[in-house]
């Protein structure tokens, strides 16, 4: 026993690996934290001296699909440049300390003992690569849509999309059902502003397709069980991109061939299966995300990371050459024929998109983050499916019976990341055009019924009313004719804020409906 601990503490750093170690959890959490602190604080002013995208900002995946598919320089993107020169300098660090998703995956990783094991060939590690293709050779021909592949991007969209809401609708719930006994009234009432104040929005719908964002969020966790971090080692592009940067990175896994005794704990405690369970038991740099688990594990001190030259070793499923020609033909291809299917390549006429946004911005610029589904105070923003065009999958959509375009609002120009929702001033959003209100007379109440209703145009919002009403005469149940108003829509007046809308007191879909302009 006493050799044993000699032998411990003889190693590389002695006590100082495990002060390493649990380092890299506190910049995980750390990470994780302010990911969620930026997410969350937007929301009220967005105020602070971080900024608010500073996740999308150091990301260098959505910095150069974004500038290739728009072709412009975008300084604000250019930061994620710091990302790969600390790949270069010390590999995939970005991984393995500070993506948040990862940090999640590590954390929902199930106990040793009830993962499975699965032994899945080397190759499959090339699909990364063949998603990281397909988003920039997608990016040059002027689409982001494999955007929604970005581990960064995946998981804000998750949360403003899917978590929080149903996380709003459970706790208003619960909050309905505990609200009929009195002595709960005052705490619960505590509780609400709390929440309200800090993690839940006043009010927060959940968009039924949204649904869709939560299942493919739930998927890749659920890969986990498989194995640890499947994700990061075969799908994830931004991982990808690390990957091939990180190959002539100047810090490297190394191991000391006297000292080491071949008992190989270090190619067991890899989580990623980036060491070989035989031969030089050194991790090639593509797939370590220095995670410093081998460091603890080796009973020799044998392990280090230095300055090193390129592993003579191929890396564990690297990609060919003729691999990486089929990928970027087949993705190719795949794009011209979805761009000659005009049912999947257009949006719906009554698919509204925020104020002042272009259907060819949103698909070069957009980088389906949510952040402007995040901010939206009415919930009138949801992440676009189908009905969006395959060019629009998860981009943001306005569905005025969820929600309306607030008239003293543009919080979504201002966080938008990538310009893909153009910053207007106050003046300039309200007399941008977003649709066209329309009435649908067999379904309006005095058109249908022959009973007044005005509330589409005392809700307009416009000094000069878009909604008038003209006076006719009905006669009612009991045969006498009685005074009628009947709402009619002024185009040219018409914003399509979409307030009318939702504010109709018809069940079901609305009697009056925004299409786009």
């Amino acid at each position: 026993m006493a050799s044993e601990g000699k032998q411990r503490d003889s190693r590389a750093g002695g006590t100082g690996l495990l002060s390493w170690r649990r380092l890299r959890r506190a910049s995980q959490i750390l990470a994780l934290v302010l990911f969620i602190y930026l997410l969350l604080n937007v929301r009220r002013d967005g105020g602070g001296w971080l900024a608010h995208d500073l996740f999308f900002r150091l990301n260098p995946l959505a910095g150069m699909a974004t500038m290739l598919a728009a072709r412009q320089w975008m300084l604000p993107l250019a930061l994620g440049g710091v990302v790969l020169a600390l790949t270069l300098l010390l590999g995939r660090a970005w991984c393995g300390w500070i993506c948040p998703l990862g940090t999640v995956l590590d954390w929902a990783r199930p106990p040793r003992r009830l993962q499975r094991r699965v032994s899945l060939p080397p190759q499959w590690r090339q699909t990364r690569y063949l998603v990281l293709f397909a988003v920039l050779f997608s990016a040059l021909l002027g689409s982001l849509a494999f955007m929604v592949l970005d581990p960064v991007t995946l998981l804000q969209r998750s949360i403003t999309s899917a978590i929080l809401p149903a996380t709003h609708s459970v706790v208003a719930w619960s909050e309905k059902l505990l609200y009929r006994f009195q002595p709960l009234q005052t705490p619960l009432e505590h509780i609400d502003g709390f929440l309200r104040d800090t993690v839940l929005p006043l009010e927060q719908p959940f968009y039924l397709p949204a649904l869709l964002v939560l299942a493919v969020f739930g998927g890749v966790l659920a890969l986990n069980a498989i194995k640890p971090r499947f994700w990061c080692r075969y799908l994830c592009p931004l991982g990808g991109l690390l990957a091939l940067v990180s190959r002539v990175s100047l810090m490297r896994h190394a191991v000391n061939r006297e000292a080491c005794t071949a008992c190989q704990r270090c190619a067991r405690e890899c989580s990623l299966e980036a060491i070989p369970s035989s031969g030089t038991f050194v991790a090639h740099p593509a797939e370590c995300t220095l995670c410093l688990d081998c460091l603890e594990s080796c009973p020799t001190g044998a392990i280090s990371f230095r300055a090193g030259t390129p592993p003579a070793e191929p890396a564990p499923g690297g990609i060919s050459r003729r691999a990486a020609l089929a990928s970027v033909a087949a993705i190719g291809l795949g794009a011209g024929l979805l761009r000659l299917a005009p049912v999947l390549g257009k949006a719906e006429p009554l698919t509204l998109r925020p104020p002042g946004t272009s259907e060819t911005d949103l698909r070069q610029k957009c980088i389906r983050c949510g952040q402007c589904i995040n901010v939206c105070p009415t919930g009138a923003l949801q992440a676009g499916v189908l009905k969006s065009g395959y060019d629009g999958l998860w981009t943001p959509v306005m569905v005025p019976r969820h929600g309306y375009c607030d008239f003293a609002c543009r919080r979504c120009g201002e966080v938008c990341p990538t310009g893909a929702i153009p910053l207007l001033s106050l003046e300039e959003k309200r007399r941008a055009v977003i649709g066209k209100a329309e009435i649908d007379k067999s379904r309006c109440i005095p058109w249908a019924n022959g009973l007044n209703c005005i509330v589409c145009q005392e809700m307009c919002p416009l000094t000069e009313k878009a909604i008038e009403l003209s006076q006719a005469t009905a006669a009612n149940s009991e045969g006498y004719q009685t005074a009628l108003l009947l709402p009619e829509v002024i185009e040219e007046r018409c914003i399509g804020c979409g307030i009318c809308e939702h504010q109709c007191p018809v069940r079901g879909e609305a009697a009056i409906r925004v299409r786009r302009a």
